[in-house]
């Protein structure tokens, strides 16, 4: 077993025998299917903490030879798959962690330096097949493969470490790219590259210098989507196993959207809450508010409004093709939108082409982001939005509607009002403080069409339902009526207790430009 060069199993041994290991060896079918063909360079990006690391132990323990993984495996998904005894401990692996590289290189050149060390390991198994005169370890590996025939699979982690940390040294990115190049693109001693990290290949104009990979990113995972984190169904057995309520967990720290897997969760996350019994910001604890508050302070046109809209609860389009797969070339507010995307804190629906905040979690990383400066009207929006709620729920008409044009002035520089979809991204971000006791929907198919705002109790509060429609230049009475005339509240099938109706209208005509407000309340049993 070796450091770089067939590593071992002991990585994935120690992952199977955590308290909470959710079986994703069915990768390893996908993976296997890609052998020696011309999908086989595979680039996989994905948030910190979504399990990169962890997958690739996993891809080492059952490729890697010189050792025997087959017990590892008895029980997982990818035991029962017709390739599994096919691959398994049969090809050498190299195991490259970028980030190790970078940081242990010191004044050196991290690639020079990744060679030698990589090289040292490769002649006490392959020595007398290479010179000491070789080039570089590209040479030494043909001189392998044309002597013993033998290929390897390079696993390469935080493969973009160069690009995030050495974000002012465009020399030494071109030249890092330059290398993986002539290691991997077109040799035959390579039988699968499998490379992870955060952020996808890098472009070069209009090129990329590793345009052999497929990418598998947070805009489109395809095959890789139930992979990509935790899926419902694992979510749901978890919460069974740990006595956890699913519709509390759904709140937290589901909200990543793919084609085929419409609820993704993130892993680290899920399992620090079923391991310590309660819900918390746990991915989000593992690096400052600072990260993401660079990002949404930029000055670019828009993008405040953006970011309010999805504060909010509103979607926006994003045009992620422009985007450059870096840290430090942005042209336009869709960029860093996109970069938000691919580092966890937007998710993605790419069958819209729109982003949004997924979770609660993500929601209070934006507030914490928000509350140290360059955000004052929103800020005071949403501490005033405790107050709002609980007028709204006493049934204070009047109360509301003052707070409503009040939270408006605080908005007006950023958000304007031109329609209801506006006005209704206004009122969610004035009903920000409903988020911890409520699951607040958009335009929720209800009745005989769509309620604009439902409010849903979570399970550990006694607060009542809440169903409001929004009138723009009209009133709030027909707003009510409308409730009722649609039946919204049939959405709330087996809801059963008081269900606060709110109808809100902004009248654009008065001079003052006022909200006027309507609240009734009914009571519903089953």
């Amino acid at each position: 077993m070796g450091i770089y060069l067939n590593p071992g199993n002991q990585g994935f041994w120690k992952s199977i025998r955590s308290e909470i290991y959710v079986d994703k060896t069915g990768l390893i079918a996908l993976t296997n299917r890609y052998l020696n063909t011309e999908q086989q360079y595979i680039c996989v990006s994905r948030p910190r903490r979504f399990g990169k690391s962890m997958t690739l132990n996993m891809l080492a323990a059952y490729y890697s030879c010189g050792c025997d993984s087959a017990d590892l495996f008895s029980g997982f998904r990818i035991e029962k798959d017709e390739s599994f005894r096919e691959n398994l401990n049969r090809y050498d692996v190299i195991f490259l962690n970028m980030q190790q590289f970078l940081i242990r290189a010191k004044g050196q050149e991290i690639t020079e330096y990744l060679e030698r060390s990589v090289i040292e390991e490769l002649r006490e198994s392959y020595g007398e097949f290479f010179s000491g005169r070789i080039t570089g370890l590209a040479e030494a590996l043909e001189r392998i493969y044309v002597k013993t025939d033998r290929q390897f699979i390079f696993l390469i982690d935080e493969w973009d470490c160069v690009m995030r940390e050495r974000q002012e040294s465009e020399d030494l990115q071109r030249q890092y790219l330059d290398f993986l190049r002539n290691l991997l693109k077109d040799q035959p001693y390579v039988a699968l590259a499998y490379m992870t990290g955060i952020l996808p290949v890098k472009k070069y104009g209009l090129h990329s210098a590793l345009n052999m990979f497929l990418e598998y990113s947070m805009t489109d995972q395809s095959e890789f989507e139930e992979y990509t984190g935790f899926t419902q169904e694992e979510v749901k057995a978890l919460c069974i196993r740990y006595n956890m309520d699913f519709t509390e967990m759904s709140n937290w720290y589901d909200g990543y959207r793919f084609t085929t897997f419409q609820h993704i969760y993130n892993p680290r996350s899920v399992v620090e809450a079923m391991r310590r019994g309660r819900f918390s910001n746990y991915w989000t604890s593992t690096e400052t508010y600072d990260a993401l508050k660079i990002y949404i302070d930029m000055d670019f046109d828009g993008l405040k409004e953006d970011i309010v809209r999805m504060l909010g609860g509103e979607r926006v389009k994003v045009n992620t093709r422009s985007f450059q797969n870096d840290m430090c070339n942005f042209r336009t507010k869709d960029d860093i939108l996109t970069l938000l995307i691919h580092i966890g804190y937007l998710a993605y629906e790419a069958d819209t082409g729109e982003a949004f905040i997924p979770n609660k979690e993500i929601i209070g990383e934006f507030e914490n982001a928000m509350s140290v400066g360059g955000w004052p009207e929103i800020m005071r929006i949403l501490k005033a939005s405790e107050k709002l709620l609980e007028d709204t729920i006493k049934g204070d008409e009047k109360s509301v509607a003052a707070g409503l044009d009040r939270a408006h002035t605080e908005a007006a520089s950023i958000l304007t009002y031109n329609d209801e979809n506006s006005l209704g991204c206004a009122i969610g971000l004035a009903y920000y403080s409903a988020r911890k006791d409520y699951r607040m929907i958009r335009e929720l198919p209800a009745g005989k069409g769509f309620a604009d705002i439902v409010f849903l109790p979570l399970p550990h509060t006694d607060k009542p339902a809440m169903v409001v429609e929004l009138k723009y230049d009209k009133d709030a009475e027909s707003a009510i009526q409308q409730i009722r005339d649609r039946n919204y509240t049939q959405v709330l099938d087996g809801y059963n207790g008081e269900i606060v109706l709110v109808g809100i209208n902004y009248d654009r005509k008065n001079k003052d430009k006022t909200h006027s407000c309507v609240i009734e309340r009914i009571v519903k049993n089953g």
